[in-house]
């Protein structure tokens, strides 16, 4: 069925199409024009009375000092209602002024009251179509469809369809990613590549996510306890409970708190994010990604766009054995209007063994180049990062050592306890970041690996590649190391081996890709 076809419009879309009028025999007949699904306007209404909903108890109960609690419940109302119909009243204008189709060469959206928007992709430049729908739309039958062409160019590179129905939704996708050409070669199996283990939630906690939240739920009780003029019967009630123990101890307690927010906010933010996970490969080389427990979410990644994984290490997961991959890929760029993180994200954090594996199987590998052998960096490069390590705790602590020498020994004593714990942690990093350089090429990928906090061994397709930068600062000279860059096209655009020796690192970078950088080398001979 060609492409045309498996979009041709149900009869009940007549009254939103726009026919020409004249066709000469055997012309081929014209995309007809769409609307999107009418119940956005029913969406609307009820997203704005949810929130509403929300801020009319607290309004009410503020104004009923004033003017009464009658007087108040009906302001509240009024207010609400106008508030309901106005932004009704506004998506209905959009969807009457909404129209879009699908044409042999291009994608059209005209859309727009007062100032009319016309805009349209080219079908060749599509890269991505996914789906989305929240809670609600979920509910309806509906998803918000966001076609993108893969370019950095703001929103002149996206349409979005908010919404259609998700059988429509799921047509646009196949229709819109669907290429003549067959797909990549290999022996690698179709169908469902991974899939959710709920086992894999236990990487949660231990990812930079808790700690984050946990300060994060502290903040939003005293910015809510502010909006109603209790912060300080807050603090009081805190400090209360708290009046026969040390200060220590209520750091301690607070501290363990916010912990244990944050390891129920990470697991929450986990479950809604990963739940119904499945990756699999598509008919003609696409990889499809779905997730989401409240909010679905559908990525689509054409194999022949895809340059290799990147899999990585946070110093959470990594203490436990797990890595995530992420997709290196053309055709994926990130808009403002993105709402969603992770949109190259391939496999949430898993087994170690387990991530090596998906990874084979998404570049039709029998291993993948991401557990290849690598070769390790010079002690110069071990020496430079204690060094950082050192000035990084070093730096801070004179600046109070200096402090507390002028104003008050409390500074002092803060710089002692400072260099006390942040040296032989700086040292510890130092090292770790160390022993996780590396380099290698493997069969038809190169391979580097870096990081502490964040550990990353991208594997690079070799003919992705389409430069080099060699850059050598003068500290690393006197060290007698350089960093060596591979630019692509793809993913982040710039893969660095840091801290190489110079034939090492240049070495490296001839035998990746054979014949770009020869022309800027000079091979000494063999001492002897």
């Amino acid at each position: 069925m060609s492409s045309e076809a498996a979009l041709s419009p149900s009869p009940e879309a007549g009254d939103d199409r726009d026919r020409s009028h004249a066709q000469g025999p055997g012309a081929a007949a014209p995309a007809d024009w769409r609307r999107l699904d009418r119940r956005t306007v029913l969406a609307s209404a009820l997203v704005t009375g949810g929130v509403v909903a929300g801020a009319a108890v607290p309004t009410t109960l503020g104004l009923s000092g004033r003017l009464g609690f009658g007087a108040a419940v009906a302001w509240v109302l009024t207010g609400s209602l106008l508030l309901i119909g106005s932004a009704a009243g506004g998506d209905y204008v959009r969807w009457r002024r909404t129209r879009y189709r699908i044409g042999a060469e291009r994608v059209e959206l005209h859309t727009g009251l007062f100032l009319v928007k016309k805009r349209s992709l080219a079908r060749e430049r599509i890269r991505s179509v996914d789906l989305t729908a929240h809670l609600l739309q979920r509910i309806l039958g509906l998803v918000t469809v966001r076609i993108g062409t893969g370019e950095h160019s703001g929103n002149d590179s996206t349409l979005e369809l908010d919404p259609v129905t998700r059988p429509e939704g799921e047509r646009l996708r196949r229709a819109l990613l669907e290429r003549t050409a067959a797909g990549s070669p290999g022996t690698h199996r179709e169908g469902e590549l991974a899939a959710l283990d709920p086992r894999w939630i236990r990487y949660a906690p231990v990812s930079f996510v808790a700690p984050a939240l946990g300060c994060a739920a502290g903040g939003a009780v005293l910015q809510v306890s502010d909006w109603f003029g209790a912060q300080g019967q807050v603090i009081e009630w805190i400090g209360e409970r708290f009046r026969d123990t040390s200060l220590l101890t209520m750091i301690v307690l607070l501290a363990l708190a916010a912990v244990v927010a944050g390891v129920v906010g990470a697991l929450g933010l986990w479950v809604e994010m990963w739940w119904n996970y499945r990756l699999e490969r598509e008919p003609g080389g696409t990889l499809r990604i779905r997730r989401g427990l409240l909010t679905s979410r559908s990525v689509s990644i054409e194999e022949r766009r895809l340059r290799g994984v990147d899999l990585v290490e946070p110093l959470g997961i990594r203490t436990f054995g797990a890595a995530r991959v992420d997709a290196i890929t053309t055709g994926l760029a990130k808009d403002d209007d993105e709402q969603h993180g992770d949109h190259n994200t391939l496999l949430p954090a898993v087994p170690r063994r387990v991530a090596d594996a998906v990874a084979a199987d998404v570049l039709r590998e029998t291993t993948s180049p991401t557990g290849a052998p690598l070769t390790a960096h010079p002690l110069a490069a071990r020496g430079r990062r204690l060094r950082r390590a050192c000035w990084a705790v070093g730096a801070p602590v004179s600046v109070l050592a200096l402090l507390g020498a002028l104003l008050t020994p409390v500074l002092l004593w803060t710089a002692l306890g400072c260099a006390v714990v942040g040296l032989p942690v700086g040292v510890l990093l130092a090292r770790d970041a160390y022993r996780g350089l590396g380099h290698a090429v493997s069969g038809d990928y190169l391979v580097v690996r870096a990081g502490t906090v964040r550990r990353s061994t991208a594997a690079l397709e070799r003919a992705g590649v389409i430069g080099w930068t060699v850059r050598q600062t003068y500290f690393q000279r006197r060290s007698g190391v350089l960093s060596v860059t591979a630019t692509t096209a793809a993913g982040a655009g710039a893969y660095t081996a840091h801290d190489t020796g110079v034939s090492q690192g240049l070495g490296f970078a001839a035998e990746a890709v054979p014949g770009l950088l020869e022309p800027f080398l000079e091979r000494v001979p063999p001492l002897g």
